[in-house]
């Protein structure tokens, strides 16, 4: 039986909505939920959407919900999941942004947002094992801690656009694939 809008539209309010630390962190949620409670979409389909979405101009995440909302039922699950995971956060930051520029001056409050911003990196990093632990295998941990390491000392040595530098990696996974089990 074909997933109906009405739970797509659910599930990207409640997910896509209401998850906070970025778009890493409702990445790592909506994986949870969409791949391992609810097996819409297998491993392989996530990942071959969260990598087409970090090829793409613009917003990721909106990118990355539209992709499973065409896997699931295409141009009316697209749209259903572009619309329900952008416009409750859309309205939820005008007023957020109107309360942080009424408190931006109190000691307490930048206290808050420096606690926020670390709690940010540590979903971050939890997000990249989320993606990267079905390919971090006995064979294949070698590769994988090679491809993150070369990745991180791209980004931040040099100033390479992450998108030349996902697009070298597809290069050189490419020429040298990983070996079987």
């Amino acid at each position: 039986m074909p997933i109906r809008l009405k739970q797509i539209a659910v599930a990207f309010v409640r997910y896509a909505n209401l998850t906070f630390g970025g778009g890493s962190a409702t990445i790592a949620v909506l994986h949870r939920e969409i791949v391992a409670r609810r097996g819409w979409i297998d491993q392989d389909q996530f990942n071959l959407l969260f990598a087409l979405s970090r090829l793409t101009p613009g917003t990721n995440l909106l990118a990355f919900c539209a992709g499973i909302g065409w896997m699931l039922r295409r141009y009316g699950g697209a749209v259903v999941a572009l619309l329900a995971a952008s416009v409750p956060c859309t309205a939820l930051v005008v007023f957020v942004t109107a309360v942080f520029n009424h408190w931006s001056h109190d000691p307490t409050a930048e206290i808050a947002i420096r606690g926020a911003m670390a709690a940010a990196v540590g979903i971050t990093a939890i997000t990249c094992w989320t993606i990267a632990k079905p390919y971090f295998k006995r064979n294949n941990r070698v590769r994988v801690v090679s491809f993150a390491g070369v990745a991180f000392f791209l980004a931040v040595a040099f100033p390479i656009p992450a998108v030349h530098v996902l697009l070298l990696a597809g290069v050189i996974g490419f020429v040298l694939p990983e070996k079987p089990a």
